[in-house]
Formats: structure tokens, sequence, C-alpha cells
């Protein structure tokens, strides 16, 4: 059996570890390409403001812009929630800027739209690093409330819109707010941390076209690794006991490898990653026992061919969940030929990410403003 390159293994621990499934801005190539045909430019036929907002429980200020349709009326608004690196408030990477895409097509439709740069990041306040996605979630609950001191916005119809982690935290606060009119799930996940690291890990080396025992291999050692991680309480504990695991499974690790600095790399990557209190959290959440308690209306949308949130497995947790409770209000659909960033692809692999100069699917964005438009109105 050819085993892969040292680069390719180490590319798929780095994956693992960072959790590619939350979409990590940080670890993705920072090439910028200028043909942007979906960037809006200015003058822009709506409304914007630079505003800030508190967090008065972490003590932070956030800042962001908010787009209204106009500079007076009274509208339905959506708050922006990005995925999982530190990310402004147009989730720019790439090249790209989807968030602005997002709230240009919103604006223009009669949706008031709020985004900000996340804690840490750019001109809000906070430290990124030491925080989790509950943390995020109080963040973005913040949001709620400055918008709830505007008289442009219509204070029954805000909702939330969340890519990937942002998907997860989405359902976190509309749990536990009545102020949470709607929520859309764009690549949110519908399984617990530790079972979607798992899919995505298979289906990111099967877009790769790896052996089928090789990733049933790879499945066992990881999951040996994250068991660890939930039952942890000590992250000093949890690192000398990830230590041990990895070294106890040099062997089957070396069945990917035969590099010797790329598995002294991984693992430590993998260490630092896995103990992180981020990470923590991540693999011992399970967003589907959060969905349960959500009774507003929900879109949710994925890719078809989207390996890091597939959609057959994470609709299938998200509409049960929805069923147990009771929640009649939920649509779910498979965009056709769109990837994790809802752009169009051919494979959905991580290498077409910063090919070609779509932003986003024009498709995936009428999904969201006509079906704001319809529970709004």
């Amino acid at each position: 059996m050819k085993k892969p390159s040292a680069f390719e293994f180490a590319a798929i621990v780095l994956a693992i570890a960072a959790f590619i499934f939350f979409f990590d801005r940080s670890v993705l190539s920072k090439e910028t390409v200028n043909l942007r045909p979906q960037e809006p430019k200015p003058p822009f036929p709506y409304y914007q403001e630079d505003i800030t907002f508190e967090n008065p429980k972490a003590g932070i200020k956030l800042a962001g812009t908010l787009t209204l349709p106009a500079r007076e009326g009274n509208f339905p608004a959506v708050v922006l929630i990005s995925g999982g690196g530190p990310s402004d408030r147009n989730v720019e990477a790439m090249g790209h800027k989807p968030f602005l895409v997002i709230a240009d097509h919103l604006t223009r439709k009669g949706i008031a739209v709020l985004r900000f740069d996340d804690r840490g990041v750019k001109q809000s306040e906070g430290d990124y690093q030491s925080a989790t996605s509950a943390d995020f979630s109080e963040d973005a609950e913040s949001a709620i409330n400055y918008l709830k001191t505007r008289k442009e916005i219509n204070h029954d119809q805000i909702g939330l819109a969340g890519h990937s982690e942002g998907g997860m935290i989405a359902p976190m606060i509309a749990a536990r707010s009545k102020d949470v009119a709607f929520i859309i799930l764009l690549a949110g996940p519908g399984m617990p941390g530790d079972s979607s690291i798992l899919l995505q890990m298979a289906a990111f080396q099967r877009v790769r076209k790896y052996p089928e025992a090789r990733i049933q291999q790879a499945q066992i050692v990881f999951a040996g690794a994250l068991a660890i991680v939930k039952q942890s309480s000590d992250r000093v504990v949890l690192r000398e006991e990830l230590k041990q695991y990895i070294n106890a499974n040099l062997d089957s690790l070396s069945a990917f490898t035969s590099d010797s600095a790329s598995l002294t790399q991984s693992r430590t990557v993998v260490i630092n990653n896995f103990s992180s209190v981020w990470t923590q959290f991540l693999i011992k959440y399970d967003p589907v026992t959060t969905l349960e308690k959500v009774t507003c209306p929900i879109l949710a949308l994925i890719g078809e061919k989207d390996y890091q949130v597939p959609p057959k497995e994470h609709f299938k947790g998200i509409a049960r969940a929805t069923r147990k409770s009771g929640n009649k209000n939920v649509k779910l659909v498979e965009l056709p030929g769109l990837n994790h960033l809802f752009r169009e692809c051919k494979t959905g692999g991580p290498d077409e990410y910063r090919l070609g100069t779509q932003t986003i699917s024009p498709l995936a964005l009428k999904e969201m403003s006509d079906w704001v438009l319809h529970v709004t109105h």
C-alpha cells in the first residue's frame, strides 16, 4: 500500500486538529484575487452605519456594521455569526468577503443586517484565543440586545444566521432567548462534536481517494484521542494523557508516513489543539440536544458537496431534534453542486476553496432572502 507524502499526512492531522469542520480561516491561504464580481461597490442603495455594542458579561465592546434598507422605517433584521477562526465582520479570507455579500443581498431585499468583528479582531475588544463557542454566543446575543435599542428594527423579527460553528451558536441563543424570531443554519452541525470530526476526517480522506482500510485505521486512532478529551476535566492531565496515547499509537500513525519529522510535528499539533479550551468545548458539545429546545422557525442549508458538514448525516440529526421538539416550521435544503463555503465546485475538497471568482452562490443567497421574507411577513 502506497503511503501518502509527509506533507499530505501533516495536512490531514492539521485539518483534524484545527477543526476544518468549523472553517478555521487562520490556516487557509491569504491569497488575494482581485476579480470578485459579487463584492458590492458604493454608492449603495441602502443606509449603512458603523456601530459598537457591549457584551456586559464579558466586559468588552464589539464593533460592527449595520445596514438598513432605508434610513427610516421598521425592518426585520439578521445578525450574522461567523464560523471558526478569528474573523472580521466581512469574514474576509482568500480575497473573498462572504458576509459583506450576504449583508448586501439581504439589505437590498428589505432586511436589515448586523455583522461584527469577532472579539479580539480589528475594532472589537476581547481575547479570541481564550474563548469558547459559548462565549461567542454571548457576543451574538449582545448584538440582538443592541438591535432592540434601534427604532428602525422590528424587535419581533430579529433572527440569526450562522455559518459552520456559527450554525452551532445560533441555536444556543435561540434555545434560551425568546428574542430570536428565526435562525438560519449555514452548514450548521446536526451531530455531537466528536462524531462530526470523525465524519469529516473520513470524508476528507475519501476526497483524497485514500484506501478504505487506511481511513478506518485513522478512525480508530483518532476516536481514541477524542474519547480522552471527552472524559477530561484537567488540561494539564489531558495533555499528558494525549501524549501517552499518541506515543502508544505511533505504530498506527507510522502507517500514514515514514517521515519522523512529520510525525513529531503532527503529534505536537494534536496535543496543542485537542487540549485547548475551545476544542475541548467543541468535542464535548452536542448541538442536537440544543436544537431540541429551539421552537422558532429554522432554515438549514448545506451544500451537496460539503465534505466538512456532509448533508445526509447532519440533516438527519437536525430533523430528529426538531421532530422531538415538535417544531413544525423547519426547512432543510441541500443545495446542488455547492461546497462548505456555498460556492459552486467539482469535488467539494478544500483545494477548491481558493479557486474561482464566486464568493457565494446566488442560489444560497436567494434561499436565505426568500425564506426570511416569508417568515417575517
